[in-house]
């Protein structure tokens, strides 16, 4: 059987999120270790109970797994797993980032800058020229951007991008399967060629209530700069922002008059110090420090060792002596039991510090 096999059946195990499948695959070893460990050994994995043990044991997971293959292979989908070089950098800081991407485009997942731009579906004109103008005016920066092709706000952003020749990704909440909404089918095929879509639902998901919170964490994560514009004061949008301003984003908001129901949102994001104040694309310019027409080097964005406790300290030191180890041996050189290890390694794997290897091995990523 494939890697990707294994890649997508951790994804379909019941009860496992994108957490728990890293979990799963640091103390298992590998992603086909998931499927090969005993019962026994997986019940030792802490947090790891029989409901979800008992799932992998009846490989209904890798069943399903097949059947998502064969519509990846037919339809020309690439994916992405969060251990492969070609993973989206800016979502690997991020421990409940998607174990597996499913991309079908031509843009680059790693684009130097990426401006995430979301709003209501209700939009005014005013709020859909703003949008336009912000579109336009972002063109001289060389940016990407991201956005999830609802109503409104979305795709007036997505077809300004294809007007200008801007590259756009659609984030969708649902398999690659469909378009939703269905009317932005034709447009969802333009995106395809300058742009794209992407999504951590398999075919078999439909769009449904809680995939449109989880989309809104890559939009916020695949951003280095996110735009809210016209919002109220719950929904979608202000999802988004929150989750970007968890994740230390610039966020920026464009203000509205004080009793326009479609401007609370973003005016009380500004108010609370949540956002900056969007009056022009020169303000991003400006606060993100971007030069018109200069591209930043991508490695730029690889921030690694930022920080590092005692442990971390030294199981750095330890592997930079190898290209690459096993975990006893990284236990024995640092005197950290296996036990301790666990937990740090996974920590430092979510950062982008490290990657797990099969056989428990792990290997520096810098």
């Amino acid at each position: 059987m494939s890697d990707l096999l294994y890649k997508i059946a951790v994804t379909k195990i019941p009860g496992v999120g994108a957490i728990t499948a890293r979990q799963l695959i640091a103390w298992c070893g590998g992603v086909k270790e998931v499927f090969t460990t005993s019962k026994k050994d997986l019940l030792k994995i802490p947090g790891i109970g029989r409901a979800i043990v008992e799932p992998i044991l009846t490989k209904d997971a890798l069943r399903l797994a097949e059947k998502e293959l064969i519509f990846i292979q037919e339809n020309k989908i690439s994916t992405y797993f969060y251990l492969d070089k070609d993973y989206p950098q800016r979502l690997t800081h991020f421990p409940d980032s998607p174990v597996l991407l499913y991309y079908k485009g031509n843009a680059d997942l790693n684009h130097p800058r990426t401006v995430g731009i979301v709003g209501t579906r209700k939009p005014t004109e005013w709020g859909k020229t703003i949008c336009e103008e912000i579109i336009e005016g972002l063109k001289p920066f060389d940016v990407q951007v991201v956005s999830g092709l609802a109503h409104g706000i979305d795709v007036t952003a997505h077809r300004k991008c294809i007007e200008l020749n801007i590259p756009t990704i659609g984030c969708l909440g649902h398999g690659l399967h469909m378009v939703y909404p269905a009317r932005h089918r034709k447009i969802a095929k333009e995106m395809e060629r300058e742009g794209g879509l992407l999504t951590e639902f398999t075919s078999d998901e439909k769009p449904d209530g809680p995939h449109f919170p989880m989309r809104n964490r890559i939009i916020a994560g695949m951003s280095d700069a996110l735009i809210v514009i016209e919002t109220a004061m719950k929904g979608g949008s202000m999802i988004t922002a929150e989750i970007a301003n968890s994740y230390n984003k610039d966020v920026f908001a464009v203000p509205g008059r004080v009793k326009d129901s479609n401007s609370i949102g973003c005016n009380r994001l500004i108010k609370t110090h949540r956002a900056n104040l969007l009056e022009s694309t020169e303000d991003i310019g400006y606060i993100m420090h971007w030069d018109k027409g200069e591209i930043p080097d991508k490695n730029i964005q690889k921030q690694l060792f930022l920080e590092l406790d005692e442990k971390q300290q030294k199981i750095v030191d330890v592997l930079k002596t190898q290209d690459s180890m096993p975990i006893d041996a990284i236990s024995h050189r640092t005197g950290l039991s296996q036990g301790q290890l666990a937990a740090v390694l996974l920590d430092m794997e979510f950062k982008g510090l490290i990657k797990s290897l099969p056989g428990k091995r792990f290997v520096l990523l810098a």
